[in-house]
């Protein structure tokens, strides 16, 4: 065993760094001081409602592809070979769906928050209950998301620890309080645009130094590093086809389905199509990515082979390995290290301002806003950067804690993972089953929350008590932002041992990590709809309409209309928008609130009677939508909850119809 290695970086290197960091400012800049200038919320938090599907797509990548995953996914391909890349599977299905499901839902609702979805669907406590959640999820995780990878650096390379995490922390910090959602998106571009370049710099230069691609890929099947299809149905199996391409596609609706932080990027989009194709844009780019991850691991065994640095005592963990190999690769190379160092500070960078600017959103949409309905929409622009400052800062702090957390760095790792399940499966709950109530969906919530964290944390403490029945299930890592390319951050490379096959709760707690997303949405859609059987289900008249997406009406219309209407399944989706070239941003200063106009907004259509018909169709657009309302209100079968319903949607509508309604 070798003594741990510290290599060094040059001047050069750390020219390029801070190149990054300047850049990456002066997107921020650039975006405080230009359009609206970040003038009112729509802006500052939904860019206007205004970005086109390339820049959108690209920083949905970027949110996905975190500092982690850069680090993860090489070391997880030269331990236990390309099996991993069968993930790519689950991208098919884990991005059509979000795009013709739940963008649909999200855009036509025209929301600000995913949770405002919540309140729509259920009520006021569901939706708290959800961006409660979101919010612990996303602020334990982003102090360690930005401290791992320093630490991984600083051993490595010695670079500087807190001089790294504080100039990542501040940087990133000042461009998003600054700059809002647009200059997240745009430097999440940039970003991009170096990881692609820092990877590709890496794969090149090792595989030229290994003899050429084709010898890496004879190095790889000699040594075992080129899977075939694992068609091995045990759920308890790390990776198999169905681990990875059945069980990834809940980890990806988890990410691209209902996370705020892609979500708010859906909505920040021109219109729904330009939504819709950022998910198409996004899949070939995910693949490119996942195959540069895969080609960075078989370089690395064909340089190594099966004598791993951290066999050798070189590294002490495997998310040093990658650096490692960096670091030895360019070591004749000045400046090439600095490239991959800001490859992978980028990616901690998009990661960490996706995380500032959606819990910016949720505080003020979901926690004050609905406080302060009438609050000055100056007040409330400059309330947000405030926010948005505070996050940026609570990072730094959660950083250091991170330093300090030792063993259970890891177990923080896996908590940011145990919520993104019970938050999908409380989304699936209100939008495919229409007659959940509120009350389901709060103990459905509890009973998700409660078994992922069982699960988690039980096999967490039983790994560390040195009693885990098979190491290669590693469930170390549970997927940061439900982000199944980082399980490998924390593995521990251990040889294949025959150990009998646990059982009872050992078995659960042996559960691949993959599955992890599955069962607890499972959990909170089967305990949510029994208990709102019990407590008796939602009927047709009290659902919003628009919240409920029509995939049992379609796949039930076969039955009669009697027994669709006695299974909620008639209500459809609300219509498209019409489009318009207005700027969002004109078009929001004449809202006190933010929001965009009722004409946009309006999601409650109400079945009119004939002769209501017939009075309304010589009449304007405007005039029919103030008429639904009050039908909608006054009509005295109404019930209460959906009144209310009715009444926090025209609350968005514009002073000008309010007026006319009242």
């Amino acid at each position: 065993m070798g003594e741990m290695v510290q290599m060094h970086f040059t001047v050069v290197d750390y020219v390029i760094f801070v190149l990054l960091l300047v850049a990456s400012a002066g997107i921020g800049l650039f975006y405080a001081f230009s359009g609206g200038r970040q003038r009112t919320t729509q802006e500052f938090l939904m860019a206007d409602r205004s970005m086109s599907c390339l820049p959108v797509s690209l920083s949905l990548l970027a949110t996905f592809q975190s500092a982690v995953a850069i680090l993860g996914a090489p070391s997880e391909v030269y331990a236990f070979g390309t099996q991993y890349w069968f993930l790519g599977c689950s991208y098919f299905f884990g991005l059509l769906i979000p795009a013709h499901v739940f963008i649909p839902v999200f855009y036509r609702l025209r929301l600000s928050s995913a949770y405002e979805y919540l309140e729509l669907r259920f009520n006021k406590t569901v939706r708290i209950c959800g961006t409660v959640t979101f919010i612990f999820q996303m602020v334990i995780y982003m102090g360690v998301v930005l401290y791992a990878p320093a630490l991984a650096l600083n051993a490595v390379t010695g670079f500087d620890l807190w001089g790294a995490v504080f100039a990542m922390g501040l940087v990133c910090t000042l461009y998003t309080a600054l700059g809002g959602l647009k200059a997240v998106i745009w430097t999440d571009v940039f970003q991009t645009v170096v990881m692609f370049a820092g990877q590709l710099a890496v794969i090149v230069v090792g595989a030229n130094q290994a003899g050429g691609i084709s010898e890496v890929w004879k190095k790889a099947v000699n040594g075992s590093r080129i899977a075939g299809l694992d068609l091995n149905p045990d759920p308890l199996q790390r990776h198999t086809f169905w681990t990875l391409g059945v069980g990834g596609v809940f980890l990806m609706l988890a990410l691209y389905g209902v996370n705020q932080a892609q979500v708010q990027r859906y909505l920040s989009s021109r219109t729904e199509k330009e939504a819709v194709m950022s998910c198409y844009v996004v899949f070939p780019c995910q693949q490119i990515v996942l195959c540069m991850g895969c080609l960075m691991g078989l370089v690395m065994f064909a340089l190594y082979g099966e004598n791993s640095p951290l066999d050798q005592g070189y590294v002490q963990s495997n998310d040093q390995m990658v650096l490692y190999f960096v670091m030895d690769v360019f070591q004749n190379l000045p400046g090439l290290p600095g490239l991959f160092v800001a490859c992978l500070f980028s990616g901690a960078l998009s990661t960490i301002s996706s995380a500032f600017n959606s819990l910016a959103t949720v505080t003020m949409e979901d926690l004050i806003k609905p406080h302060f309905p009438n609050m000055a929409e100056t007040k409330a622009t400059l309330l947000s950067k405030g926010l948005a400052l505070a996050y940026g800062l609570l990072c730094l702090a959660m950083a250091y804690i991170a330093s300090i957390m030792g063993s259970v760095l890891q177990a923080a790792f896996s908590i940011f993972g145990m919520v993104g399940g019970p938050l999908l499966g409380l989304f699936c709950l209100g939008m495919f089953f229409p007659w959940a109530n509120s009350i389901g969906a709060v103990t459905g919530l509890a009973a998700g929350l409660a078994m992922a964290f069982w699960v988690g944390i039980g096999s967490f403490v039983m790994r560390m008590s040195g009693s885990t029945p098979e190491p290669l299930l590693n469930t170390t890592a549970l997927p940061l932002f439900d982000n199944m390319t980082t399980a490998a951050l924390t593995s521990v490379v251990s040889t294949t041992t025959s150990k009998p096959r646990p059982t009872g709760v050992e078995a659960l707690y042996s559960l691949s990590y993959m599955w992890y997303s599955a069962h607890n949405s499972a959990t909170v859609v089967v305990v949510g709809l029994l208990v709102s059987l019990l407590t008796g289900p939602m009927k047709e008249k009290e659902l919003t309409p628009g919240t409920v997406f029509p995939v049992l009406g379609t796949l039930l219309f076969f039955l009669p209309q009697r027994y669709r209407e006695k299974l909620c399944c008639i209500t459809p989706l609300a219509p498209k928008h019409k489009e318009t070239n207005t700027p969002s941003y004109q078009m929001a200063k004449k809202d006190n609130n933010g929001a965009a106009y009722c004409k946009e907004d309006m999601v409650i259509e109400e079945k009119e009677t004939e002769s209501d018909k017939a009075q309304t169709e010589d009449e304007d657009m405007d005039t029919r939508m103030v008429h639904t309302k009050l039908v909608a209100v006054t009509d005295p079968k109404s019930s209460p909850e959906h009144v209310l319903r009715t009444t926090f949607v025209m609350r968005r509508c514009s002073t000008s119809e309010e007026a006319a309604f009242r």
